[in-house]
């Protein structure tokens, strides 16, 4: 706890009015507290509160309290002592010690940034708020860290685990699917143009990744959809230079209906198009069979052609 460094500010009294008295059991807190009775101070002062509801008996008996133990009761004078527009310095900052040992790091933060905002140098105050961000910080890393390693854990699940057909296993199985992690790096489209892969196989594994909350082509989102095509361009450099790769689309000279697809599919470049698969671009609205050979001629030249799912 800490020690006088700055006055305390008295708040205003409440319902039960005498003073007097409560001033009494006040001096008779600090004189047992002298002696070495921390419960003799406690009974005191819960008696200088009783008859006095003042921040300043208040303060003195969460302190007591706090030091024996007693959290949720010196939680809560705490809290009431500092919702007062004049709040003691100590108690804000024995408050804010208190909330981070209970990871409540923003509050901890709010309170002690309150105490800066008035008394930019006060030491304590800087120590204490140097303490919670880097508590705040290690927290929160480990927090991130305890959720990655569930979320991987579940990505490894082979998708024998599941319960699915027999069909439906075995087309995963035949197009090297073998973990949850690589159904959702797989679309609708692509899973519907595997030969033998119906409807009833796609209703079906869609309806168990729903139980999940998850579903097909997740895997090809955000952060994730980076790393995927990373992946299938480096398979594409055995196949051309990578010059070849980053050419851009331009160069094709593609007719307008094939352009307008491969824009709505964001595809800048000759790689990006070879690391697509029919069915991803079958699905682009008017996009048709002519576009497709089309499509597959002009890779031809360069020695690529669009990726398939074996």
């Amino acid at each position: 706890m800490v020690d006088n460094e700055l006055d305390m500010m008295i708040g205003s009294p409440t319902s039960k009015n005498d003073p007097k008295a409560a001033e009494g059991f006040y001096n008779s807190g600090m004189e047992s507290e002298e002696a070495g009775d921390r419960f003799g101070a406690i009974e005191s002062y819960r008696q200088a509160v009783e008859n006095h509801r003042d921040t300043k008996y208040l303060f003195k008996l969460a302190c007591q309290l706090d030091m024996i133990g007693e959290d949720d009761e010196a939680y809560d004078l705490y809290e009431e002592i500092c919702s007062c527009p004049e709040a003691p310095v100590h108690a804000l900052i024995n408050f804010a010690t208190m909330l981070e040992d209970q990871e409540q790091h923003n509050k901890a933060e709010r309170l002690l940034e309150t105490i800066l905002q008035k008394y930019p140098n006060h030491p304590r105050a800087r120590l204490f708020l140097k303490d919670v961000l880097a508590s705040k910080d290690m927290y929160y890393d480990e927090e991130h860290l305890r959720d990655q390693a569930k979320r991987n854990a579940l990505l490894d699940t082979p998708v024998t685990d599941f319960e699915l057909s027999v069909r439906a296993r075995n087309c995963l199985k035949k197009m090297q699917i073998r973990t949850l992690g690589d159904l959702l790096k797989i679309s609708e489209a692509e899973l519907l143009s595997y030969k033998n892969f119906g409807e009833t196989s796609l209703v079906e594994i869609k309806a168990m990744l729903a139980q999940k909350g998850l579903r097909l082509g997740q895997g090809l989102e955000s952060g994730q959809y980076a790393r995927v095509r990373r992946e299938i361009y480096d398979e594409l450099k055995s196949q051309a230079s990578e010059a070849v790769l980053n050419k851009p689309i331009s160069v094709l000279e593609l007719s307008v209906r094939a352009r307008k697809a491969l824009q709505l599919l964001n595809i800048q470049t000759i790689g990006e198009l070879a690391s697509r698969t029919e069915a991803e671009l079958m699905g682009v609205k008017n996009f048709g069979a002519t576009s497709l050979e089309e499509i597959g001629e002009k890779l031809g030249d360069y020695g690529l052609s669009l990726r398939t799912i074996d």
